[in-house]
């Protein structure tokens, strides 16, 4: 019987065009076990209003792989978002018809077992960053 636990994974997302959290973005979470392995998806959450999703579900046991899947699209296009203010302020084209040059950000990466994944997405209508954080 394996002692090890499995790995733990947990996100936030920043909208760095306007310095805040990015409140209801839906985000699905797979894993798979081996590079040969079938994904399986696992549940999904949306962020709060400080941006952080605290609910993602728990990793099976033997999690190789993760998968991350944000829908950005629905949150740059409601209406009632800040993007508009962060038009306003930066000599940056409109925000094109989709409401955003990437409208879904997939964020895959390897975990072992007992490990806390941090992966934090730094986003705004035209690019993103993520990595890796405590």
């Amino acid at each position: 019987m394996s002692t090890a636990t499995t790995a733990s994974v947990s996100t936030h997302i920043l909208d760095t065009s306007i310095g805040k959290p990015a409140e209801g973005v839906a985000i699905s979470l797979s894993a798979r076990t081996g590079l040969d392995g079938e994904w399986a998806a696992l549940g999904g959450s949306a962020t709060d209003a400080d941006g952080r999703c605290k609910d993602l579900p728990a990793l099976p046991e033997g999690t190789t792989h993760v998968r991350l899947d944000f829908e950005t699209e629905t949150y740059f296009t409601r209406p009632t978002n800040t993007v508009k203010q962060a038009e306003a302020q930066q000599d940056a084209p409109r925000v094109r018809d989709s409401g955003a040059f990437f409208p879904e950000v997939t964020i895959t990466f390897a975990v072992n077992p007992g490990e806390h994944y941090h992966v934090p997405l730094l986003l705004n209508p035209f690019g993103y960053s993520v990595y890796r954080g405590s």
